[in-house]
């Protein structure tokens, strides 16, 4: 004989409606997250597997966004060689003027001006700090400010202050690029050229001024010929720079393929079919309002109104 009792159908009653509410409340936190769970405890066994694809994610964009810092430092790098550059290619344009026209009226003038566009490239920053300044990005790679104070200096290696520690980046697994270039490296060349004519120009031989000697021809001849080198030089790291660029860019375009496909892994174990998650809330809303209604009906039925 079963025995039936209103306070076991009451509790068999609530036991459906909590339960129905706990589906009720897994399915909406699924419809508003489109997640499965908002913690790894939700995950259950997959936990560890996920753990290990976001840490792979973190590491790829640590990897992202280091190589667009890179790709920045190395975009106004090259601004800053292609001016030096210019610097230059004004101090052939100068010399070779002057020997064509044999007049020097106007070459030290020149001389200055072409001076100040090379020494504003080296000093040229890049987020408050000098780019090729190496590791002392607070100080200024070149101490002369004008072709008066080069000739004054010991050397030309004497105005140069920067160190010798070169920029390098870690933009992959085992791929550091060394992508830094110090002042001297590009400076000193053309630096030399420019004091040694400053210092012909107020010795015994000078000034570089109206109509040219044949003794400043020759050695003015002998200067273009150096700047022609010096041009050389500065291209040819120009030139690396734009490969490190490339090889940059190249590595960021297979980190971010490498994200997006971690990023779908995720997605696949962790994001919420939202067909089945509406379903199951649509459902888990019927079964409360059903259980919610027996219960309903059992407080107007007694087991008294049978045993009277």
């Amino acid at each position: 004989m079963n025995r039936v009792a209103t306070f076991g159908n009451y509790q068999s009653a609530l036991l459906d409606l909590m339960r129905a509410q706990t589906r009720a409340a897994d399915a909406q936190q699924r419809v508003s997250t489109q997640k499965n769970a908002t913690d790894l405890t939700g995950f259950g066994r997959q936990s560890e597997t996920l753990t290990a694809l976001k840490g792979a994610q973190s590491r790829i964009q640590g990897f992202i966004d280091t190589s667009k810092a890179v790709s920045a430092r190395l975009t106004t790098q090259d601004l800053a060689m292609t001016q030096i550059s210019d610097g230059i290619a004004g101090l052939r344009d100068a010399v070779g003027g002057a020997l064509a026209t044999d007049s020097a009226g106007s070459l030290m003038l020149e001389m200055e001006g072409r001076f100040q566009t090379i020494r504003g490239g080296l000093t040229m920053r890049h987020h408050g700090g000098y780019l090729f300044s190496g590791a002392s990005t607070a100080t200024s790679p070149v101490t002369a400010a004008n072709l008066a104070e080069l000739a004054a200096a010991p050397s030309v290696a004497s105005v140069f202050v920067n160190d010798t520690l070169k920029t390098a980046s870690r933009v992959a697994e085992g791929t550091t690029l060394e992508t830094g270039f110090l002042a001297n490296e590009l400076g000193s060349e053309v630096f030399e050229i420019l004091r040694d004519i400053q210092t012909y120009h107020t010795g015994v031989n000078g000034p570089l001024t109206g109509k040219v000697t044949e003794a400043q021809k020759i050695f003015l001849t002998a200067q273009l010929a150096r700047l022609e080198q010096a041009a050389t030089g500065v291209i040819d790291k120009t030139a690396r720079t734009g490969s490190l660029a490339n090889q940059v860019e190249s590595v960021t375009r297979g980190h971010e393929a490498q994200l997006a496909s971690l990023d779908q892994l995720l997605s696949n174990r962790t994001d919420a079919d939202m067909a089945v998650a509406i379903t199951d809330l649509q459902l888990s809303q019927v079964a409360i309002q059903a259980s919610a209604q027996v219960i309903s009906q059992l407080r107007q039925v007694s087991l008294l109104n049978y045993l009277s």
